[in-house]
């Protein structure tokens, strides 16, 4: 017999302290609603059940930045949508100035609109933002996350969309009123060069260019410029005078010169547009530096592969022209070509939103799925633990 020990009250009261733990660690399942509150309850399902929230979190967020692309795509779609009304409402002015019922002064108001137009196309371009982020001036080139993982991404580049991008500045007209020596003179009308010849809208050759600067007719009579290049355009007026349009040079925009006449004055080194003062030219570089310093420098003879304009000159910058008939004709097409480009444009961001909308489809549904998963291993069985 043993006095010194109570062998009963001790496992009485081991197997107490057991059963109100066993409760205790019952009531804190219950009341948070795991089976896994701390890596003791299941220490692989707590590692496996982290794994799988990562991975449901990161679905969640690539499917909220999927919607936020939608909404960046949807703004550019819209500016997008805004030029393409632009685009048919010059292209109807085009086609009514290409009527010769016009008279001058008709055109010149039609003209009048069309350059606030083409203006209008490029504020859109430079202004067109989400999240400051400028949107179709050619700068936005970026990566979607739309993954819970590296390299789950969608790539997304939006082209500029603006009056050089789509083909509305036409060239330069450098030099005007060059008078032809001898008699054999060309007859009204607009001819280019092609090669080392000058021919009519018609193709067929009525004058040879010979040193990059002089035209002659089979009748011997000339014109002289500074430089002619493939491409350029001569416009013989009805005084029999000849004006010479410069092409612009393969890979050159005209970004910073609006269309119209410029003249350089005070002795060949003042820029004026309708008169007011733009800027200053310098002869030596044929640079003209804009008054306004946000519009830079810009070097004439890289940008337009134009010769440098006269002292007390002018020089016209060519946009969509309807002067004339055969300029208002050129225009349509011009613009044709320009639609196409903004069509083209939008089809591509309207594919990507379509991508976008089933991208968000599959995340919801992979999260939903991983969330069941997750919880059969990290949530409690109330009706098992109660």
């Amino acid at each position: 017999m043993i006095i010194n020990h109570n062998i009963a009250a001790l496992n009485t009261h081991r197997q107490m302290g057991s059963a109100q733990s066993a409760q205790m660690n019952n009531m804190e399942k219950l009341s948070s609603g795991l089976r896994i509150n701390s890596a003791k309850d299941d220490a692989a399902g707590l590692t496996i059940s982290e794994k799988m929230r990562g991975q449901i979190r990161g679905l969640e967020q690539g499917s909220r930045n999927a919607q936020d692309g939608i909404s960046l795509i949807q703004t550019a779609e819209g500016a997008l949508s805004e030029t393409q009304d632009i685009l048919q409402r010059m292209r109807e002015l085009a086609v009514q100035a290409a009527n010769d019922t016009n008279a001058g002064s008709d055109r010149r108001v039609l003209q009048e609109e069309m350059g606030q137009l083409v203006k209008e196309i490029d504020r859109i371009s430079t202004s067109t933002e989400f999240n400051t982020q400028k949107l179709v001036d050619g700068s936005f080139k970026s990566s979607f996350q739309i993954g819970a993982n590296e390299n789950q991404k969608l790539d997304l580049t939006i082209n500029a969309i603006n009056s050089s991008s789509l083909g509305l500045a036409a060239g330069v007209e450098v030099e005007t009123g060059v008078a032809a020596t001898g008699t054999a003179k060309l007859t009204e009308g607009i001819y280019s060069i092609k090669g080392s010849d000058l021919v009519d809208a018609a193709g067929q050759k009525v004058a040879a260019l010979t040193g990059g600067t002089t035209l002659t007719t089979a009748g011997g009579s000339t014109y002289t410029f500074g430089a002619i290049d493939v491409g350029d355009t001569v416009t013989i007026g009805k005084d029999g005078k000849a004006s010479l349009t410069k092409d612009l040079d393969t890979g050159k925009t005209n970004t910073n010169l609006a269309g119209g006449t410029y003249t350089i004055s005070n002795s060949g080194t003042d820029v004026l547009k309708d008169g007011e003062k733009i800027g200053t030219y310098a002869a030596a570089t044929s640079v003209i530096t804009f008054t306004d310093t946000s519009k830079g420098s810009i070097d004439l003879n890289d940008t337009f592969g134009m010769v440098a304009p006269v002292a007390d000159g002018t020089f016209t910058v060519k946009a969509v022209d309807v002067s004339s008939h055969e300029q208002a004709a050129a225009t349509i097409t011009a613009i044709n070509t320009a639609i196409e480009s903004v069509s083209s444009e939008r089809s591509k961001l309207g594919a990507t939103q379509n991508r976008l909308d089933h991208t968000i489809n599959n995340l919801n549904t992979s999260a939903e799925n991983l969330t069941a998963a997750e919880s059969r291993i990290r949530d409690v069985d109330y009706a098992e633990a109660a």
